[in-house]
């Protein structure tokens, strides 16, 4: 690690305080020039014990940066993750406050649910399809707490890897569903589709993803659970939300998903 405990603590307690008041703070890459990924997960893990000696529990997992261009565009060569907690988690078609959020994006994603662990190192897409129980169609919001989503890699990995909550549909049993690299989906903001997409836009199939987090998690002595939910990334780009719009993904084979921002 390059930064001392002090400034950890400092950079997790700067993100904290954004995410509760809602007001972005300037990149931890500038503040901290030094920052790598490593102290940049460590900030994460500090925020997140935070929440869960406040009560929350992890129930798993978020895959960020699947999508080439994505990490072009931050100069890495392959994704992170985040935790995915309780609170984070909200029913199909709920009402979301969009004042609670700094600048909230959306993104449709297809939602693991685990039946058996999954411990790596050398996790394959294989046994991420035997481990799997179901999947759903997905919205994950995404919320940068640094300001105008200027981020590098270590400033959206400190942040949770953007993350901000989740909204599942219908669960479907992993035997009965469709082949998930071929599932499209469109993406319908107040009854106009704007942005589709497929599952092979995910790493060139979701549970490679899943076998990427899987055997990533590893280095920090974490498995992935029993019960456990896995986001294994954006099947399309990811468009800012506001107050009073319905978003809406339309899953081919696996149902629709939808949430409101009031």
């Amino acid at each position: 690690m390059t930064l001392t405990a002090a400034e950890r603590a400092e950079a997790a307690r700067l993100l904290r305080e954004a995410e509760h008041r809602a007001a972005p703070v300037d990149p931890l890459s500038a503040l901290l020039p030094h920052l790598d990924v490593t102290d940049a997960y460590a900030i994460q893990r500090e925020n997140v014990a935070r929440r869960l000696t406040d009560g929350a529990t992890v129930v798993g997992h978020k895959v960020g940066l699947t999508s080439v261009a994505m990490r072009h565009q931050l100069g890495v060569d392959e994704p992170d993750f985040g935790h995915l907690l309780d609170d984070m988690l909200h029913r199909d078609g709920a009402p979301l406050f969009t004042a609670r959020y700094c600048r909230p994006r959306i993104e449709p994603e297809i939602c693991f649910r685990l039946a058996r662990p999954l411990r790596g190192p050398g996790v394959t897409t294989e046994d991420v399809l035997a481990a799997t129980e179901a999947v759903a169609p997905a919205l994950e919001i995404v919320d940068s707490r640094i300001r105008d989503w200027r981020i590098t890699l270590v400033d959206t990995v400190a942040d949770n890897a953007s993350s901000a909550g989740l909204v599942c549909g219908t669960w479907t049993p992993l035997p009965v569903a469709p082949d998930l690299a071929a599932v499209d989906v469109d993406l319908v903001m107040d009854g106009e589709r704007v942005a589709s997409g497929s599952g092979r836009e995910v790493l060139g199939h979701p549970a490679a993803a899943v076998a990427w987090l899987a055997n990533a998690l590893a280095a920090f002595g974490t498995a992935l659970e029993p019960g456990h939910l896995v986001l294994p990334g954006a099947m399309t780009t990811a468009p800012f939300v506001s107050a009073g719009q319905k978003v809406e993904a339309r899953f081919g084979g696996l149902g629709r998903v939808s949430v409101t921002f009031v």
